[in-house]
């Protein structure tokens, strides 16, 4: 049915509503995102005259269909990236790429391993494992924590924002019904120009806008108690490098090899690119090989296949038995709860969102004003992140607030659309982001410090991101 003008404000108004209802909830109030959704749906719905029932059953379809769809993919990738840190997978990454680095490569070298465990692991875990690595190199080599620090952040930050199969990216493909394979494939070729700009070419300037050294180890220098004085150096410098280190998992009584490692964190990608690359290639849809790669290329099954991988390589090979290779699995799903639970009821307030008809709504404005779908996808997702701090919560509600304009759009463009607003979901971490805090604290900054280097490169990811999108539209 065509809506008239009157319905259309209402609907805006309904929109408007509910958005503010979930920042207001989650700014002022201090109420989990989760539930902040689900009275941000409550309040559309009811503005926009949806009957209450329908308003139940509209977020309760939207909250299981995610979790289906990307809940799944939340859970594996959550799997291995815990057995990849209990069996210190992820210390061989990074001790096999430093050792094989000059001083003038590290910030490239932490920029490659941020990449590269950022495929598998949420940004805040990340954080964790490489924040020590980077203290003890910045220390180690006597250089600005930001020299490899910024690299580091600007690697897991990247790829959290662009690269399935993190939750940003699914969630946003969920909504807007693109191909995960072409996202993957563009995502890839945005997030590596991203990461070079962002990463350690911008790190040069941020050292000297915030000229932070890691602490000097204990342990002084002449006359007689030289010899004492190193010993004491090197006694630190042991301790400090153990703590650098993830604790491995119980049963783990050799670290695995480099290859294992990141055959494991890449397999899933892998698979999921070479199916990208086949549907594109191969135009007989009986194609066997074309079939046999769209199956393995599947998120759920490439996922399934590098847990059972991980398993073999990264748990029985390293000396755990299946007990322990069980629970290490396990272990990883209590700690994606809270995300998983966000993720879901962002689904239910977009599913809201297009029940209600907002999602035509905005489509027919965007068609009429001129604006690109891109731009359109990029500012909402600014704005959502600048009030309420969430990447999350902005890729969930921009993909379904410009899920109506996504009907007409052809495969590239809906991959480059999941793409901008993944890009616009970074921008300007402040003081209510708690990676901002994390950050912070971390490196021991002062907030002026963390405004100066960490939101500046998430801006700088941001805006160079979308950059990229806009040149590789103009070539796909």
């Amino acid at each position: 049915m065509e809506l008239t003008d009157a319905g259309n404000t209402q609907l805006i108004l309904a929109a408007l509503l509910g958005i503010a209802a979930v920042v207001v909830l989650i700014v002022w109030a201090k109420l989990h995102p989760f539930l902040a959704l689900m009275l941000g749906a409550a309040v559309m719905g009811a503005v926009a005259g949806v009957a209450p029932l329908d308003i139940v059953n509209s977020f309760t379809v939207g909250f299981g269909g995610t979790v289906g769809s990307v809940g799944l993919l939340i859970a594996l990738g959550a799997m291995i990236g815990k057995i990849l840190a209990d069996s210190g997978g992820s210390d061989t990454i990074v001790d096999t790429i430093i050792g094989r680095v000059g001083k003038a490569g590290l910030p490239w070298a932490m920029a490659l391993i941020a990449a590269i465990l950022g495929l598998p692991l949420f940004f805040e875990v990340g954080v964790v494992l490489l924040v020590p690595v980077v203290l003890l190199v910045a220390r180690r080599m006597d250089i600005s924590i930001m020299r490899v620090g910024i690299p580091a952040l600007a690697g897991l930050s990247v790829l959290h924002g662009l690269v399935p199969p993190h939750p940003g990216p699914l969630v946003a493909i969920d909504n807007l019904g693109a191909d995960l394979g072409l996202t993957l494939l563009f995502g890839l070729v945005v997030a590596i120009p991203t990461l070079v700009v962002c990463g350690p070419l911008l790190a040069r300037f941020v050292e000297q806008w915030v000229p932070v050294h890691a602490p000097a180890l204990a342990g002084g220098r002449g006359g007689a108690g030289a010899a004492a004085g190193d010993r004491a150096e090197v006694t630190e410098g042991a301790r400090a490098e153990d703590e650098a280190r993830t604790p491995l998992g119980e049963g783990v009584t050799r670290r695995p090899g480099f290859g294992a490692a990141v055959v494991c964190i890449t397999l899933p990608v892998v698979l999921m690119l070479l199916r990208a690359i086949a549907e594109l290639t191969i135009d007989d849809d009986e194609s066997t090989v074309l079939k046999t790669l769209v199956f393995i290329g599947t998120p759920s099954v490439a996922l399934l296949a590098a847990v059972l991988v991980s398993m073999w390589l990264l748990g029985f090979n390293t000396g755990m038995n299946r007990k322990q290779v069980e629970s290490s699995l396990g272990s990883g799903l209590p700690g994606i709860a809270s995300i998983l639970l966000i993720v879901a009821a962002g689904g239910g307030f977009k599913a809201m969102l297009v029940d209600a008809g907002v999602g035509d709504v905005i489509g027919d404005w965007a068609e009429g004003s001129g604006i690109s779908v891109l731009l359109l996808g990029w500012l909402v997702a600014v704005g959502v992140r600048l009030a309420t701090g969430s990447a999350t919560v902005a890729t969930i509600t921009a993909s379904g607030i410009v899920s109506g304009v996504a009907a007409g759009l052809d495969a590239p463009t809906l991959a480059l659309l999941v793409l901008a607003i993944g890009c616009g979901s970074v921008f300007f971490s402040h003081v209510n982001d708690a990676g901002f805090w994390l950050v912070k604290e971390y490196f021991g900054l002062t907030i002026g410090q963390t405004l100066k280097s960490w939101s500046v490169m998430e801006t700088a990811i941001s805006v160079v991101g979308l950059v990229f999108v806009l040149l590789l539209d103009l070539v796909v």
